[in-house]
């Protein structure tokens, strides 16, 4: 029963990455301009590792003669690099000159060879169950530090310039680092209630930002109509 929700609300996650996706990309396809690429091949990159933890989960669960535990390395360490890829996204967002993009361009190429390096290195060796567990608590604690330092961010850049509708970015990452400290408690004490806790508020994150990321993209097709009938 653990294994079919927890694969559920995978799938469900990924789907609403993906139509984070689908509504992020709308600025950049409107207006060319690469700096409103970033967050939307963030949240895609997220949804990919979603929808990893969901074959993970599926095949454990109705197919463990051929599973591989290899599997669930690869979604821990490309979930982790999916949230470093939405922390330089907003790290470079406030340094728009011609060297922060070359840097952001390089850091990125970085980022990409060592995910690729290590998703190699942990398909080769035949990794235990221990090893693993210590290995996600470590990722966990990491994610969060990272989870951490974007809304930071965001909250700093929202005081700059305060707006009603800015404040859900900053709330929404808050409920996704409540995710993953509601994950690490499971993990040490192994409580279903903060197992539940964890998935709910990963699902209130993703819900958050399809709201602002939807109201967005229908101001942004307003203004584009209202342009056309000028």
């Amino acid at each position: 029963m653990y294994e079919e929700i927890r694969t559920a609300i995978e799938i469900i996650s990924a789907i609403m990455c993906f139509i984070l996706l689908r509504f992020m990309i709308k600025p950049y396809e409107i207006t060319g301009e690469s700096r409103y690429l970033n967050l939307p091949l963030g949240f895609g990159f997220l949804g990919v590792t979603h929808a990893i933890s969901a074959f993970a989960y599926y095949m454990e669960s109705y197919l463990p003669i051929i599973f591989s535990r290899n599997i669930f390395y690869v979604q821990l360490i490309a979930r982790t690099f999916a949230f470093l890829f939405l922390a330089i996204t907003y790290y470079f967002s406030k340094k728009p000159n011609k060297n922060s993009r070359l840097t952001w361009k390089i850091t990125l190429t970085l980022f990409i060879a060592l995910l690729l390096a290590s998703l190699l290195m942990v398909c080769i060796p035949d990794l235990t169950i221990q090893i693993y567990r210590l290995t996600r608590s470590y990722l966990r604690v990491f994610n969060l530090i990272i989870i951490l330092y974007i809304c930071t961010h965001t909250f700093r850049s929202h005081i700059a310039k305060p707006d009603p509708k800015t404040i859900w970015i900053p709330l929404g990452y808050v409920f996704l680092a409540i995710s993953q400290y509601s994950l690490l408690l499971w993990q040490l004490d192994e409580g279903i209630y903060a197992f539940f806790a964890g998935l709910i508020f990963r699902l209130i994150f993703l819900s958050v930002f399809l709201i602002v990321t939807y109201g967005s993209f229908y101001q942004i097709k307003k203004r584009s109509r209202d342009e056309d009938r000028a």
